[in-house]
């Protein structure tokens, strides 16, 4: 549709969107498109819990909660149970830096080991290749917290200098969080591209 609004008057804008078939109901559509894909990672993060729950616990598991929004729900965890704590990324990893997506990963690593309890601690993840080269490598801490103030707040006060690397915090407290592949126990995962 070509309209054309250089020179033109409210009467004659609104005749020529009346010749150019204008639907104003195209906009609220949009919006709703936008809306809803602007919902995508919610509505991954929630579907990825609820199929992975039927593989992941055991028959006299209970939960205590299921947080299903993305992001901070005010909740610890994504999941509790009466015998786990556990964080799920459902990232798709593309190769390169990705300091955000890593910076993310990191943070429920090290919320899992400190604040987990005595609970089993679990880190699920698509692929276990790009989530396992992070946590061994060099990459400086300051620089994985540098965009989330209480976590390295909280992080710096605990162990001040003794951990500059990620590589050397993970080495510490990699019994205490089992990092799973979904792709390895749930079918509806395994079909995905592997990492």
């Amino acid at each position: 549709m070509k309209v054309h609004f250089n020179k033109k008057n409210l009467i004659e804008i609104s005749e020529q969107l009346k010749r150019g078939q204008f639907d104003p109901n195209v906009l609220e559509a949009a919006l709703q498109i936008k809306y809803i894909v602007g919902q995508i990672n919610t509505i991954i993060h929630a579907w990825g819990i609820l199929v992975s729950l039927s593989y992941i616990l055991s028959p006299e598991e209970k939960i205590e909660y299921v947080s299903l929004g993305a992001g901070n729900t005010g909740k610890k965890f994504d999941l509790k149970t009466t015998k786990r704590v556990a964080e799920f990324k459902f990232i798709t990893w593309r190769g390169g830096p990705e300091s955000i997506r890593q910076n993310s990963l990191f943070k429920d690593f090290f919320n899992l080991v400190e604040n987990g309890g005595n609970l089993e601690k679990y880190l699920y993840v698509i692929g276990i290749e790009h989530p396992s080269r992070f946590f061994n490598s060099s990459r400086d801490l300051k620089s994985v917290l540098s965009k989330d103030r209480a976590l390295s707040a909280s992080f710096f006060e605990k162990y001040q200098d003794k951990y500059i690397t990620v590589n050397e915090y993970f080495s510490d407290f990699q019994n205490s969080v089992r990092i799973v592949d979904l792709q390895t126990i749930v079918p509806e995962f395994s079909k995905l591209t592997k990492s």
